[in-house]
């Protein structure tokens, strides 16, 4: 009975929070996000990527190991959206592979592994965040405008976060009280701002092709923990950490997906991604109760 306690514990917040800003989108279609957006890429994330990745948190050699662990994993995510979108007989497969490689890793997999696992996975779970938020500024903006900017990424604030947090944990630098409490306020708020856009976004977004969007979502959804799980065995992980990787693995398609193909690729390529984003969150309200609670009971 405990784990089923523990389980409603962890996801609970979640999916009420998400639950709040799907009210408020429905409420109001026109509510203005662009501040969550801007705080969020700007000042929250970075602040959450400090304080998770931090000594007290993580050791720089679990962060090391995580990061190329989901890296692999990134590789098979890549592989079965290469092969989803072949069977669906796809005419642009490169920018409508980021749905797929990309997991929600930041809006639902950060909070989901803090809950279950403590402020240790958060680290492991903001180490493999880490990757996602530069693949999104590097490989997410080469598939979708298939060219690459050094710009993009020169300009991101959670980049130079990434650098001074691996610098912290390389020399194993504890955080001055002062930063430690303001980064951890800045990451409570963020982690709220952030599920209550993505309930905003489910408001928004609409699905175009509903038998393709599902399709796409199974590997996503469904396959995402299976490339996690084997990872798992392959590398023999256990604990804490092995959970936190399952549980990322696990996330549905990543909302930033869909802002970065608006900019860089056409109508209907971005149509296509909407779709997934919503079909695949919508199954992830199934798939990851199930996923966590053998995280839980297998990975604790």
């Amino acid at each position: 009975m405990s784990i089923y306690l523990k389980l409603f514990e962890v996801l609970f917040p979640v999916f009420f929070v998400v639950g709040i800003g799907y009210y408020l989108g429905r409420k109001n279609p026109k509510i203005d996000t662009s501040f969550i957006t801007n705080f969020a890429a700007n000042v929250g994330t970075p602040a959450m990527i400090i304080y998770a990745l931090n000594p007290t948190n993580i050791s720089f050699n679990l962060f090391k190991s995580y990061f190329w662990y989901y890296l692999i994993a990134i590789g098979g995510f890549f592989i079965i959206g290469f092969v989803f979108l072949s069977i669906l007989k796809t005419k642009d497969i490169i920018r409508e592979l980021p749905p797929f490689v990309m997991p929600n890793t930041g809006n639902m997999g950060l909070p989901i592994c803090l809950f279950a696992y403590g402020s240790q996975g958060l680290g492991v779970a903001a180490a493999i965040s880490a990757l996602i938020i530069l693949c999104h500024f590097t490989l997410g903006v080469f598939l979708a405008d298939r060219r690459f900017s050094l710009d993009v990424i020169l300009k991101s604030p959670p980049f130079y976060a990434i650098i001074i947090a691996v610098i912290l944990l390389y020399y194993e630098i504890t955080l001055p009280v002062f930063i430690e409490n303001t980064t951890f306020l800045l990451m409570y708020a963020t982690i709220f701002l952030i599920l209550m856009s993505l309930g905003i976004a489910l408001t928004r977004l609409k699905v175009f092709s509903f038998n393709k969007a599902l399709f796409s979502s199974i590997g996503r959804v469904i396959l995402g923990p299976v490339v996690g799980y084997l990872l798992i065995i392959f590398f023999k992980l256990e604990g804490f950490a092995a959970g936190a990787l399952l549980i990322q693995c696990s996330m549905p398609s990543a909302v930033l997906t869909y802002l970065v193909g608006s900019m860089y690729s056409p109508k209907k390529i971005v149509d296509s991604i909407a779709s997934m984003i919503v079909v695949s969150t919508l199954m992830s309200f199934i798939s990851i109760p199930l996923v966590v609670f053998f995280a839980l009971k297998y990975f604790s």
